[in-house]
């Protein structure tokens, strides 16, 4: 008696142990998804969102492109009463790009966590996106320029999701960002991947 309730015990066990493992291979494989309208800009100025613009156009996605959006963009579309579901903060800077907006880092910076925060107040999913891979993150005027790098520290820690290009992750930055703050990462090779990336991210 005792052994058939011991197996029975065993049986149980690994049964229930199956099922965590099922769900928890399910949730693994269950696409991250983010709703719409998308609000898409940028926190260094960088080409990026204009490459991420020409996909969002071409799947017909109802989004808007504000390349300096602030706060009071989300808050006005909200009183529209088609308030925006998810923004795309595309990051990457441009000292290029800066220079033809005449705004610094530390003006974009504050612009971005001001946009952050009012997202995050209003229930907005943020989307934090490299998409010019190492180049990028190597460019600067000068040595010792970082601007990139704090664009990245003004957006990503603070998404709930990360839409990356593998090249930009070669020395593991983005990978300890998803992991140390348990965010859902994306990884792509190719800009041409984006379009099916972002069709099913903003799929009903």
């Amino acid at each position: 008696m005792r052994q058939i309730i011991k197996a029975t015990a065993v049986g149980l066990m690994l049964a229930a142990l199956s099922l965590l493992l099922a769900l928890s291979l399910a949730a693994a494989d269950k696409p991250e998804k983010a709703g719409l309208p998308t609000l898409l800009t940028s926190c260094g100025q960088s080409p990026g969102p204009v490459k991420i613009e020409v996909f969002m156009k071409r799947l017909k996605l109802d989004f808007s492109f504000i390349s300096r959006a602030t706060a009071n963009d989300l808050i006005e579309k909200k009183k529209s009463g088609t308030p925006y579901k998810s923004v795309i903060i595309v990051t990457g800077a441009s000292l290029k790009g800066m220079g033809a907006a005449g705004v610094s880092i530390n003006d974009e910076i504050e612009r971005t966590k001001a946009l952050i925060g009012e997202a995050k107040k209003q229930g907005i999913k943020i989307i934090g996106a490299h998409i010019e891979g190492m180049a990028r993150r190597a460019q600067g005027a000068a040595a010792g320029d970082n601007s990139d790098e704090l664009s990245i520290d003004a957006v990503c820690p603070q998404s709930s999701l990360l839409l990356i290009r593998k090249d930009g992750d070669e020395d593991g930055r983005f990978t300890r960002i998803s992991n140390s703050k348990n965010i859902p990462m994306i990884l792509f090779e190719k800009n041409m991947e984006l379009e099916n990336l972002l069709k099913t991210i903003f799929a009903n």
